[in-house]
């Protein structure tokens, strides 16, 4: 294996382990998931009014990651990376998704995740929802799932700060400061849920899901969710 190094100013070397940038690939807003095109029910949030300002965004954002999808995702990553039954895994995916357009999202985004990852690294990685298929892939290759989860859930917030800026005036700034004070909670919540099951999913960001049905039927929107 061909290990990269990054020289220190003392002039010392350390080793980097090329997995690492295999998920910083797949988590790239460069992959092509799009997911630029979901808000995850973050445009209805801020029609309501529910989300007007930083401080609004990252309450909203931080029970996502706590206490909903987030740490739902979560759990299915951890359990798609052991699994070795992962179409019920999948179907447990599918059924925990509060409503029609975050079952489309998770499951085009995995879609499309499946498609390109079996054509780049050559492996039988079928079309799952997302959080599974990203547990599995990284099972195929060998790579660190408790990275995958943390990296996987700054990820998933850093796109609805993205969206958050198209959506309300935020700024760059402000979303940078949403995304680093989110940080730590992303490997917090990667830990915590190392050892979960799906007996331990469930969501308490009930206005989340509100807003995820509220928008299916929103007349004027950017996103598909």
């Amino acid at each position: 294996m061909i290990t990269a190094t990054i020289t220190k100013i003392t002039g010392t070397t350390m080793p980097i382990d090329p997995r690492l940038l295999t998920l910083t690939q797949w988590l790239s807003p460069s992959y092509p998931m799009g997911a630029f095109a979901f808000s995850h029910g973050l445009e209805a949030a801020i029609a309501e009014g529910w989300v007007k300002d930083e401080d609004t965004l990252f309450e909203w954002l931080e029970g996502l990651l706590s206490q909903g999808s987030g740490r739902s995702d979560a759990i299915l990553i951890w359990n798609a990376y052991h699994s070795d039954n992962i179409e019920d895994l999948n179907a447990i995916a599918r059924a925990f998704a509060p409503s029609s357009e975050r079952l489309r999202e998770a499951q085009r985004q995995g879609t499309a995740f499946a498609r390109v990852t079996r054509e780049v690294w050559n492996i039988d990685l079928p079309d799952l929802m997302l959080p599974v298929a990203l547990g599995h892939a990284a099972k195929l290759v060998d790579l660190a799932p408790a990275e995958l989860v943390a990296l996987y859930l700054h990820s998933f917030a850093s796109n609805l700060t993205q969206a958050a800026q198209r959506l309300m005036p935020l700024g760059q700034t402000g979303a940078q400061r949403v995304l680093h004070r989110l940080t730590p909670l992303c490997s917090q919540i990667a830990e915590d849920t190392r050892d979960l099951t799906t007996d331990d999913i469930h969501s308490n960001a009930f206005l989340s899901d509100i807003a995820a049905m509220r928008h299916e039927v929103q007349e004027q929107r950017l996103f598909q969710s």
